[in-house]
């Protein structure tokens, strides 16, 4: 059964640093996979739970994404909003605070459609926070995001190009 997934939405914290990780890794694999547009890739996006105003992505976490051939120049911070929920949208956050709190002010999310991704993918661990830590941190945080994102392609896009539920 097809799942209609439309957009991926990455929200967490200020949104400059795992959230961007998320969505250019997110980019990266569904290139490496062959999921084009023509195929029913969906929009994928990165977005804060919580932005008091706009903001390039963390200087670490760019450090990182460059090193592994990912470029976010140009990104800037937004906050999820509801123009961002349409039908389609999935959402993923890191922690169940952050998951509450956009369940309670975004009315078009639902326990169907908002997820903590580590859950969603099977981890045994939450998605690390590397704030404040050494540019090594950041580097083992991208890692690891490699390997959850990696996760929820095969569980989206168990047969290749066809998205199923």
């Amino acid at each position: 059964m097809e799942n209609n997934i439309k957009k991926i939405i990455f929200a967490v914290g200020n949104g400059i640093t795992r959230a961007p990780m998320m969505e250019m890794i997110m980019k990266a694999e569904l290139d490496a996979r062959g999921i084009t547009e023509e195929n029913g890739r969906p929009e994928v996006v990165s977005r804060g739970t919580l932005v008091s105003f706009p903001e390039p992505i963390n200087q670490k976490a760019e450090a990182v994404m460059i090193s592994h051939g990912l470029d976010p120049n140009g990104y800037i911070s937004e906050e999820i909003d509801e123009s961002d929920i349409a039908e389609g949208a999935i959402v993923f956050t890191v922690s169940e605070k952050e998951r509450q709190r956009i369940l309670r002010n975004l009315k078009n999310c639902n326990e169907e459609n908002t997820f903590i991704i580590s859950e969603y993918v099977g981890d045994e661990l939450p998605v690390m926070d590397p704030i404040g830590g050494t540019l090594a941190v950041y580097g083992l945080c991208f890692e690891s995001l490699q390997v959850t994102i990696r996760k929820l392609v095969d569980k989206l896009y168990p047969n290749g190009n066809e998205t199923v539920a």
